[in-house]
């Protein structure tokens, strides 16, 4: 009886080493990079548990303007403190003589701190060079100056640069087996979503110090400065955004009370966004309450009268603008009497300056009977309904677009609708079906004030290397498809001219601009309502200075009322915003 009570309890015992031996493996050499269901790294954990560490740079790519303004963060040099300074005798004094700064701020703040910071953090206090050099020259264990990056909490041109977040499962999907961290900030829309594969981080750049256990500095190891091994990264977008019109226009925006709507500025030549500001403005300690995470500027909506020009333009090339054809402008296009709007008998000229439904829904029907899809063929031709953001190969991506949560715009949505008069006419004057993005609108103004070329829009102009040096370039492209010819855009320049400059044009609000402009007016009905009013959307899209076209501006506000939320004087601030900055 005690001899078998003897074996059970070897075995028991063997069994229990065995037990411990496999665990303590598991621990030392199987599981070391993800053990338990948690997928925990314990060499991490231990280095971890052993050192101090302060985040310099958290690896992920930036964006900047088109002259190299860093568009999403701020450098600032500071003095990084870190905690293990409570349980030393350090010359607090000479740090605080440098920075000019009582002595008792720095102890206290130290005796506060659980892990190294960034001294004044939330605000830190920024150091100059000369501060810089001193405090390094001192060389007090766990005292640094270093320059670091902060984001701004403001970033210019929120919802188009988008937003990062964390997201394993996602990460996994895009990513499969390349080693990242589980917590890598991904891009989840906007730019930051486009070019999510160039900016993702290869690593932290961060100041290290190792401690023992009861958190005191191992002394004879120095602080150590990691970095991701490739020094070409973190790379940085170049984007076309003009950092410093992109702040004024949108206080303009702000200014003129623009809940929801906004504007887009483009650049002519090189058919680049300079500006874009879309309301409601996002919340960015939580983008995703509310509407304000999406770039409005490229989503569809109801365009009004800014459509006539697609419809100008297809009847200038169908022979349908006779100067001796007249319109009753006193009628709506059910043929009641128009009482609000009794402009009388109109040519076709007049009736595009004056904006006159009648005109423009009696040639959408002619129009349509001659095609059915002929609206929507004219739409293609002005990039009118797009996508119209740049598209193409860059390196092994096929296809990649810079505009992934664009829309496309459409002008009837089935083949009833597009052989129905009815249906025709209030298409013919931006209602019923129609939609087109804000984006799309300006590049139909530039398309136009080019004389028909039809280009991609950019918001991207390079990727460029942490050196400086360019990874790959956006180059101009033409949107594929047909075209209106040189003819038919110098007819539309002038049409779009006389909006401004005919003494009962919608556009005369900007007639004594310091920039000669052209363009088109729009007020649609959306169907909402507040109450027993109906909300509309009110536009203006044109181009400017006329003579010599350079910009191409649209400004929309979306859901007012029809009697408030103009945004003439919007857009009259910024042509003259854009004009004091030429000046400079």
């Amino acid at each position: 009886m005690v001899k078998k009570r003897l074996v059970i309890s070897a075995c028991l015992f063997i069994v229990g080493i065995a037990v411990l031996l496999f665990r303590l493996s598991q621990i030392q050499l199987i599981e070391t990079e993800s053990f338990s269901k948690h997928g925990i790294n314990l060499i991490e954990a231990s280095v971890r548990q052993r050192s101090q560490e302060m985040v310099v740079d958290d690896g992920r790519g930036h964006f900047i303007d088109r002259s190299g303004k860093p568009l999403t963060y701020e450098r600032a040099s500071v003095l990084v403190l870190f905690p293990f300074l409570k349980k030393m005798d350090w010359p607090v004094e000479k740090a605080a003589a440098v920075l000019n700064v009582p002595s008792h701020e720095l102890k206290m703040a130290v005796e506060a701190s659980k892990e190294p910071f960034a001294f004044g953090d939330p605000k830190p206090f920024i150091l100059t060079r000369n501060q810089m050099e001193r405090i390094n020259s001192m060389k007090i264990p766990g005292v640094f100056a270093v320059e670091r990056k902060y984001p701004l909490s403001n970033i210019p041109a929120a919802q188009l640069l988008g937003v990062v977040g964390e997201n394993e499962g996602e990460l996994k999907a895009r990513y499969g087996e390349k080693e990242l961290f589980p917590r890598t900030l991904i891009g989840v829309s906007g730019l930051e979503k486009s070019f999510d594969e160039f900016l993702v981080a290869e690593g932290k750049s961060r100041l290290v110090y190792h401690v023992d256990g009861e958190g005191a500095p191992l002394f004879g190891i120095n602080v150590k400065y990691i970095e991701p091994a490739n020094p070409f990264y973190p790379i940085n977008i170049q984007t076309s955004i003009d950092k410093h019109l992109q702040e004024t226009l949108e206080k303009a925006v702000d200014a003129h009370g623009i809940k929801k709507g906004g504007i887009v500025l483009l650049d002519i030549k090189t058919n680049s966004i300079l500006s874009v500001v879309s309301r409601p403005r996002m919340n960015s300690a939580s983008p995703f309450s509310g509407e304000g995470i999406e770039n409005l500027m490229a989503k569809q909506h109801i365009p009004g009268s800014v459509f006539k020009t697609v419809v100008a333009t297809a009847a200038i090339d169908q022979g349908l603008d006779r100067p001796d054809r007249l319109y009753d402008c006193s009628k709506k296009i059910n043929g009641e009497p128009d009482l609000k709007y009794d402009h009388g008998m109109l040519d076709f000229s007049e009736s595009f300056a004056r904006s006159c439904n009648r005109t423009f829904a009696e040639l959408a029907k002619e129009l349509q009977e001659k095609d059915p899809h002929m609206l929507e063929k004219y739409a293609e031709k002005l990039s009118a309904i797009g996508p119209v953001g740049w598209t193409g190969d860059v390196f092994h991506l096929e296809g990649f677009r810079q505009f992934q949560d664009e829309n496309k715009g459409r002008v009837f949505l089935s083949d009833d609708a597009r052989k129905d008069p009815n249906y025709s006419a209030l298409s013919g004057i931006g209602q019923h079906e129609v939609r087109i993005t804000p984006l799309a609108v300006a590049n139909m103004m530039a398309t136009i004030a080019r004389g028909g070329e039809k280009d991609m829009v950019r918001a991207v102009l390079s990727i460029q290397y942490q050196n400086g040096n360019n990874m790959t370039e956006f180059s101009l492209k033409k949107l594929p498809g047909d075209t209106i010819s040189p003819i038919t855009a110098m007819k539309l320049q002038k049409l779009l001219r006389a909006v401004v400059i005919n003494e009962d044009g919608t556009g005369k609000w900007f007639k004594d601009l310091p920039y000669a402009v052209a363009g088109k007016s729009g007020t649609a009905e959306t169907g909402l309502y507040t109450g027993e009013e109906q909300l509309h959307n009110k536009w203006f899209a044109g181009y400017f200075p006329y003579e010599d076209p350079k910009y191409a501006l649209v400004a929309v506000n979306l859901g007012v009322p029809e009697d408030e939320g103009g945004v003439n004087p919007l857009f009259s601030d910024v042509v003259k915003a854009v004009y004091e900055y030429d000046q400079q």
